[in-house]
């Protein structure tokens, strides 16, 4: 009985505990940046994990390891969906952004769909050429 006594409160602390942390996570507010995953330069190197910035003027890529990434000029030049050996590495859902920027650099950025219009508004379209 004693050991049911100890089990049920040791249950309720823990709730309690993970409550308080999800309620303090709640009050930060959201994360700034869009999350996704990105590889410089474009079509080489491995996928790292990071956000993507908009404020400040130019957009920028920040990997959770390592110097921020520049995008000044920044232009999306293409929208794909990850191959099957790219959807092992990264999340088979999303949503992969190739985009150019100044200077002749390539970076491409990873997001989930409902994160694609987002990047596109801190990385606009190139105009097409018809």
């Amino acid at each position: 009985m004693i050991e049911i006594v100890g089990v049920v409160l040791g249950a309720a602390g823990a709730g309690w505990l993970v409550r308080r942390k999800h309620r303090a996570r709640l009050a930060a507010g959201p994360a700034a940046g869009i999350p996704g995953m990105g590889r410089v330069p474009a079509g080489e190197g491995r996928w790292r994990m990071g956000r993507v910035y908009g404020d400040q003027g130019a957009a920028r890529w920040v990997p959770r390891r390592g110097e921020p990434v520049a995008l000044p000029g920044g232009r999306a030049t293409g929208i794909r969906v990850p191959t099957v050996k790219e959807g092992i590495s990264i999340n088979p859902g999303s949503r992969i952004v190739t985009c150019a920027y100044d200077g002749g650099g390539s970076i491409e950025i990873a997001v989930m769909p409902f994160d694609v219009r987002e990047l596109l508004e801190a990385v606009p379209q190139a105009e097409s050429e018809s």
